[in-house]
């Protein structure tokens, strides 16, 4: 039974937010040692433990505590005193929670570097301040790159060995910096550190005062990430359904991306059944909403056939369902290569079906970005495959989400994990960009918009509006819950209908799968798609129609260009101030019959 002292789960998942981050460099770069310093210096660790550091020191004929055998857990990693496999190691401070992942740094290893850093937030790449950049610490900039990790350190070690250098430090970054211009890397800084001796690492250290940044452990605390979650793209794989009763039906699972609301419109894939959110419930407690990483069971206000692997989205936010996809993958079997037309199992998010390499499309040089033709893949080396799948999964492109993005290959006879992939984008999108591509090009060829000459028709609009008694006009509406817009537009649409008017309604739903069937989401295509409804829009009020145009988004800077004044009648329903030439309504205060009944008398007001 919950208290007056209960605090609610979306609060929980924000006090002292948990990062996860990994680091990579070259071989004895100073990756360890510079997690045991963070470690030894933020008194994480336990005094039993400093003991054992100390008396394997002794025994390995080490005058000063060796404070990478802190994660150099194997034998043979402290025998060469290179790391081999990842070591995951937890600590906390007062402001956030970590979770490192020390992963190795040399080339056989790739696969072991791409499995620490798959879920980081963030990646510390160390250099060696006497060597620079090196071939391997670009390689860590590319992988890191491939793997879409948000933020980027370069961390310039062992700078008490070339005297602390400003000169040196400068050098290094620039070189660095320009090398990452060709990465999809969007935050990277810059520390000097020396890990042996603890400059930098969590105190500021006195021998670099050129240097007006923040300490590592600084750095690492205050990093924004919230901003780096996906709160849009609502996706929830179902793990498993709840019924302990015949009065109650629900789906397991944890919010891969996005939020989600009591009374939110949500499909089921892939059946694209239509229901609402009835209840979000965690253990014996029920939340208003839920959000990205949060384990929740949620019911629906209809009983639909949902099962383990399918996908609760918003109805109006959907991912890609398609069984043929592009996917940036590493292999990770040191027994078998990867070949084309070989079975495997594919592992995405809860769903799990068999699937055939079809082509690989090339090998990448994770040194020098370099891409080759390549008919199979061995152990530790990236490429570009074409996959299809026995039945279609619903996925994101991995650059923009990372939950629904990032699948894993199995081998069916041992079921071993023998890769790790990245889906880029369908392979049907890549044929309908194609398309795309052609009819641009094509239209660069017809003569411009000024030299086509509008051919009237032996109907005047002048005749159509004696027949239809009434004058034609657009009603763009904008703003507000694309429900509340879609109900808006539908009501008034009815109400126009019944009192005799040619009316006929535009909404994202009845035109995105025919007229905008080709476009996506982004900027570009969300430009087109508002010319498109426009010309539209034009076209039928040209014929005599009141047009209700029910598209929640802005409104373009040429809508008022492509209207008469008298033929157009905009509508904000976001409320607020005044705008002029604009009908200002909030519909969070009003009832949607209300509004649309107003918006009756306003319209009626202009074309009768």
């Amino acid at each position: 039974m919950s208290t007056s002292e209960d605090v609610p789960m979306t609060t929980l998942v924000h006090e002292r937010d948990l990062l996860r981050f990994t680091t990579a460099g070259s071989v004895d770069d100073g990756k360890s040692t510079l997690i045991g310093r963070m470690l030894f210096d933020s008194k994480q660790i336990f005094q039993d433990q400093l003991e054992q550091l100390e008396m394997v020191s002794r025994l390995r004929g080490e005058e000063n505590v060796n404070l990478a055998l802190l994660t150099d857990g194997l034998r043979a990693e402290r025998e060469q005193g290179i790391t081999i496999d990842v070591a995951y190691r937890y600590f906390s401070t007062a402001k956030r929670k970590f979770i490192i992942a020390d992963t190795p740094g040399h080339e056989q290893y790739t696969r072991n570097m791409v499995t620490g850093a798959s879920l980081a937030d963030l990646a510390i790449i160390l250099i060696d301040a006497r060597h620079g950049v090196l071939t391997q610490s670009r390689r860590h900039g590319i992988i890191a790159s491939l793997l879409a990790i948000p933020h980027v350190v370069v961390c310039i070690n062992k700078m008490d060995l070339v005297d602390y250098s400003k000169a040196r430090f400068d050098e290094i970054a620039a070189t660095y910096r320009d090398f990452a211009k060709k990465l999809n890397i969007h935050d990277i800084t810059f520390i000097p550190v020396s890990a042996l001796l603890g400059d930098n690492v969590v105190n500021r250290s006195e021998k670099t005062s050129w240097y007006q940044g923040p300490p590592l452990l600084q750095f690492l605390e205050d990093v924004t990430i919230s901003a780096d979650r996906n709160l849009v793209d609502f996706r929830f794989p179902v793990q498993y359904v709840v019924r302990p009763h015949q009065d109650f039906r629900g789906f397991s699972g944890q919010v891969a991306s996005g939020t989600v609301r009591v009374g939110d419109e949500v499909i089921a894939l892939p059946g694209m059944q239509r229901s609402t959110i009835k209840s979000i419930t965690f253990y014996k407690d029920t939340l208003p909403q839920a959000e990205e990483g949060q384990s929740v069971i949620l019911s629906l206000d209809h009983e639909i056939d949902i099962s383990r692997g399918d996908m609760i989205v918003r109805r109006h936010n959907i991912p890609e369902v398609e069984n043929e996809f592009e996917a940036t993958i590493c292999w990770m079997d040191e027994r078998h290569e990867l070949l084309p037309s070989v079975k495997y199992i594919l592992r995405h998010t809860t769903q799990t079906t068999q699937a055939v390499v079809d082509e690989i499309v090339y090998r990448l040089d994770v040194n020098t970005l370099h891409r080759s033709p390549a008919e199979s893949l061995k152990l530790n080396e990236i490429g570009r495959l074409k996959i299809t799948a026995a039945r279609p999964i619903f996925f994101d492109p991995y650059d923009r989400n990372r939950a629904t993005g990032g699948f894993v290959l199995i081998d069916p006879n041992d079921y071993r994990t023998v890769g790790a992939g990245m889906i880029r984008h369908s392979s049907r999108s890549t044929i309908n960009e194609l398309k795309r591509d052609a009819r641009a090009q094509s239209l660069q060829a017809l003569p411009s918009a000024a030299d086509i000459q509008w051919t009237p028709g032996f109907v005047a609009l002048t005749d159509r509006v004696v027949r239809q008694r009434h004058q034609p006009l657009c009603v763009w509406l904008y703003g507000g819950e694309p429900v509340t817009c879609h109900a808006i537009a539908s009501i008034l649409e009815k109400q126009l209908f019944d009192s005799g008017v040619q009316v006929v309604r535009l909404t994202d739903e009845n035109t995105r799968s025919g007229l905008n069937a080709d476009l996506r989401d982004n900027v570009p295509d969300i430009q087109e798609a508002d010319r498109r409804h426009m010309h539209l829009a034009r076209l039928l009020t040209d014929l005599g129609h009141v047009v209700i145009c029910g598209f929640h988004g802005g409104v373009s800077a040429s809508l008022s260009q492509r209207f008469m004044p008298n033929r157009l009648l905009v509508v904000s329903l976001d409320g607020g101030a005044a705008i002029a030439g604009v009908v200002v309504m909030d519909t969070t205060a009003t009832d949607t019959a209300v509004c649309a009944s107003t918006l009756q008398k306003l319209v009626a007001d202009r074309i009768f």
